[in-house]
């Protein structure tokens, strides 16, 4: 059996795992927000049902795609992504919603998942700029302009 090659790509070990288990983080949590925007975009109801069934198919949407650069970067990083459910519950910030709220919850809601992301995202740039990870630094950069603008785009809605 050939063994794997040892990965050199300028980050020592101790930092890609640091980067790593951050990002890991920040796959669970927007794991966790991806599945609660869909299902709320499922069970929206009321005047704004059109409006915001639609806002959220477009924020699930854009979460799902994300999922996918984070887990590569994670095992460009050479460690493996979390793909559990236990996993996730257990490095998620972001808070599981059982019930059907009403449509302006959903959104408060939503707002609140989004700035958790944001947080948690803000939290691995120490270690990836410890490590000299450009590509990380770069990724959370994008998913934090997405979270933010979208935290915005959602709050505007309470006012």
């Amino acid at each position: 059996m050939a063994k794997a090659m040892t990965i050199d790509i300028g980050i020592p070990e101790a930092d890609r795992k640091e980067i790593a288990d951050g990002l890991s983080a920040l796959l669970a949590d927007t794991f966790s927000l991806y599945l609660k925007t869909h299902g709320f975009h499922w069970n929206v109801t009321g005047p704004m049902f059109n409006t915001l069934h639609t806002m959220f198919m477009t924020q699930y949407t854009e979460l799902w795609n994300a999922l996918d650069d984070i887990a590569e970067r994670i095992r460009s990083l050479g460690f493996p992504a979390p793909a559990s459910s236990t996993q996730y519950a257990a490095l998620t910030s972001v808070t599981e919603e059982t019930a059907v709220p009403s449509a302006m919850e959903m959104v408060r809601q939503l707002v609140a998942g989004h700035e958790a992301v944001a947080r948690t995202a803000r939290r691995v740039f120490p270690a990836a700029e410890k490590g000299g990870d450009e590509s990380t630094a770069d990724l959370l950069t994008q998913r934090l302009q997405i979270h933010e603008k979208t935290a915005w785009m959602l709050r505007s809605l309470l006012e």
